[in-house]
């Protein structure tokens, strides 16, 4: 099968201009086919904050009721994703921005309140694969934005991590998949306050013994478990890197069984 690299990047990477040149150039040069997972999320809450709206979270996840939809579909779905692929157009990627919506891949379920009610944030249900596929083998390189679909009309607010490993697992039966999750960080570390202290590989065993410990918290851990979740459903390799070391080899944390 044809390799593609699935690449998800978030923070301030896509947001500031300087980082999200030098991440647009590095997507560029992947040589094999590709697709972009995006998130967004201090734009939203820029955004938010500039329209009277009040951002608020609950253990780092946003609460999204009917104004905050609003603008995250904006934000995502618009600013972000097509700065993203205004600046790919640039660099001579053929990029198609889209969300779960579009050509309906990816379809999700609206998270049931329970101690806390998020609100219209979607657990996603399904991933189309062959849609995409058909999209990849045209040359188009597709841009994801965090945002899904209910099947009802309604647009729901989505993890990017696991937009991005479900995404991977649709993906799977087409391709060698290698997923990249970048961020600021080279990897997962061992000390959070020293960069260089990248642990190398992590099975499920080490990473339950450093959450355990602390040494992995906050969210790195749902990171990880997407990570874990796409690898047993056939993604070749999960790497947690720098965005910056894209494309280089033995850098970042790779996940494995």
């Amino acid at each position: 099968m044809d390799k593609l690299t699935l690449i998800k990047v978030g923070g301030k990477i896509v947001e500031e201009q300087e980082t999200l040149s030098r991440l647009l150039v590095a997507f560029a040069a992947i040589p094999e086919k590709k697709v972009l997972v995006h998130g967004g999320g201090r734009s939203a809450t820029a955004m938010a904050s500039r329209l009277g709206i009040e951002s608020r979270m609950v253990g780092g996840r946003r609460i999204t009721d009917k104004s905050m939809l609003e603008v995250v579909t904006m934000v995502y779905g618009g600013l972000v994703n097509k700065s993203i692929v205004a600046g790919l157009q640039a660099v001579g990627v053929n990029a198609l921005g889209m969300t779960g919506a579009d050509m309906n891949i990816l379809l999700s379920d609206k998270r049931l309140a329970g101690e806390v009610d998020y609100g219209y944030v979607g657990d996603v249900r399904h991933a189309d694969g062959k849609a995409l596929t058909g999209l990849i083998e045209m040359g188009v390189v597709p841009v994801i934005a965090p945002l899904t679909h209910d099947g009802k009309g309604s647009m729901l607010n989505t993890n990017a991590d696991t937009m991005a490993g479900e995404t991977a697992k649709a993906l799977a039966p087409c391709y060698d998949v290698s997923l990249v999750y970048c961020f600021e960080k080279k990897g997962v570390l061992r000390d959070e306050k020293d960069d260089e202290s990248v642990i190398p590989e992590i099975d499920f065993s080490l990473f339950q013994e450093y959450r355990e410990k602390g040494i992995i918290q906050g969210g790195m851990i749902p990171k990880l478990e997407n990570a874990f979740e796409a690898i047993r459903h056939g993604v070749c390799e999960v790497i947690i890197t720098r965005a910056d070391c894209i494309g280089q080899k033995d850098r970042g944390t790779r996940i494995v069984e």
